[in-house]
């Protein structure tokens, strides 16, 4: 049962018993009743999120049809998911995990209810602006939590399978929420959506309540703004002294989200409802149905991340990375070549699905190298930490596109065509890192 080494199955693992000369660990089930719980809730909250971040920009480009306010309103969302990212690490490890996700989910509640009340009667771009804006910030928060919960639920080669689990949960909610949103929105708008989404918050938060993940009460010293800023010089000295090959991947991983992220963030909606030549209520309902595609071929990576669990290797990461640069190719083809509306979006879908899967089975392998080397006392702010530092250029990134999808009509082609080249340098570029993180779990 050796994997990348004895790091990975010894560490975070139960009691230990002596048979012989050898010490036995005793690895915690993987299907055990409070990850069980967990996912459950996560599959009514990441529901509810789905549809909601799905409907509200696209109501928004819908109603005002430009496509550099789609792309400055959704950039600007993200800055509060960065922010609040590593406040959010802090909180898993200090604040009991349960609690988090039940205060943030009942939040997520009130903050529908809000824009329900306050729709058509403010500024919509405002309005949708600080809604998506808060809505970021809690979903930055709440991540932290689920992923630091995973090590401490499960153990050995489970954490993978687990971390390939909540992928799945995610991934199913993307895959059934966009295609469910894209229907309601087409036919009925906006408010069936916000209704749905704020009842699944609710419903999530009250299943939540009765979750147990083991919880020690660290000992505090200052006020709340000292230990927050001491947790995170902490976390960053790690990255950087101790363990600098997670910061290597963090930046790598920030310029894989400018560059590849924000591109299928901003271009997929714009792509789909304005330059196919479909109608508005078609092109909202294929955007739907392209969403829920995306998330189908992210559900397949991570079956195929659960599955390959004990085959995967870090040495074949740079490699994923290259062939999901590629599949942008075929879609800069399909927009350069004329052809038939629904010929192109079939190419794109097919090429989106295959992207997705690959970046599924990225970005687990990562997330999970990342728990096996990180100590469990700094897990929460440490993977917190990274996915800010990730998350930075996501802003950037669709703030750009948003303004090269307005100055380059006719020839977006060669967007995708630029982001291909650059992940696959970035990819051979990473060749190096993912060598030494091998090495490092092989000791």
């Amino acid at each position: 049962m050796k994997l990348f080494g004895q790091n990975y199955l010894t560490k975070k693992i139960a009691p230990l018993h002596t048979v012989g000369m050898y010490l036995v660990m005793e690895e915690k089930k993987m299907w055990n009743k409070n990850f069980i719980m967990i996912v459950l809730g996560q599959i009514i909250s990441l529901f509810g999120n789905a549809i909601l971040r799905f409907a509200l920009p696209l109501y928004l480009l819908s109603e005002t049809g430009s496509a550099a306010l789609f792309g400055i309103v959704s950039a600007c969302a993200f800055i509060p998911m960065i922010v609040l990212g590593p406040v959010g690490g802090i909180l898993a490890d200090r604040v009991n995990k349960r609690n988090i996700m039940v205060g943030l989910d009942f939040l997520t509640a009130l903050l529908v209810l809000i824009t329900i009340l306050l729709l058509g009667n403010v500024n919509l771009g405002v309005l949708i602006l600080m809604t998506l804006f808060v809505l970021y910030g809690i979903q930055g928060a709440y991540q932290p939590a689920v992923q630091a919960s995973i090590p401490i639920l499960l153990s050995g080669q489970h954490i993978m399978q687990g971390n390939a689990v909540i992928n799945l949960v995610s991934s199913f909610a993307g895959l059934i929420g966009p295609v469910i949103g894209g229907a309601l929105f087409s036919f009925f708008g906006i408010m069936p959506i916000l209704y749905i989404s704020g009842v699944c918050f609710m419903l999530s938060a009250i299943m939540e309540i009765f979750i147990c993940i083991p919880y020690e009460k660290k000992p505090t010293s200052g006020n709340i703004f000292a230990i927050g800023l001491k947790d995170i010089k902490q976390s960053f000295h790690y990255m950087k002294q101790e363990q600098p090959l997670i910061m290597q991947f963090s930046l790598a991983i920030a310029a894989i989200n400018m560059i590849l992220s924000a591109l299928m963030i901003i271009g997929l909606p714009v792509i789909v409802t304005q330059m196919l030549s479909f109608d508005a209520e078609t092109g909202n309902r294929m955007y739907g149905y392209a969403e829920g595609i995306m998330a189908a071929g992210s559900l397949c990576g991570g079956m195929g991340a659960g599955i390959l669990a004990t085959k995967l290797s870090p040495r074949t990461g740079h490699q994923i990375l290259f062939f999901d640069g590629l599949t942008l190719i075929p879609i800069g083809i399909a927009l350069a070549v004329p052809m038939s509306a629904m010929l192109s979006y079939v190419i794109i879908m097919a090429s989106c699905f295959v992207m997705m899967f690959l970046a599924t089975l990225f970005s687990i392998q990562i997330m999970s190298y990342l728990q096996i080397i990180v100590p469990e006392s700094l897990i929460g702010k440490v993977i917190s930490c990274a996915m800010c530092i990730g998350m930075c250029a996501t802003p950037i990134g669709q703030a750009i596109y948003g303004g090269l999808f307005e100055i380059m009509q006719g020839n977006i082609f060669l967007v995708f065509f630029i982001a291909a080249v650059l992940t696959s340098i970035l990819a051979f570029a990473m060749k190096q890192a993912f060598e030494k993180l091998d090495m490092l779990l092989q000791k």
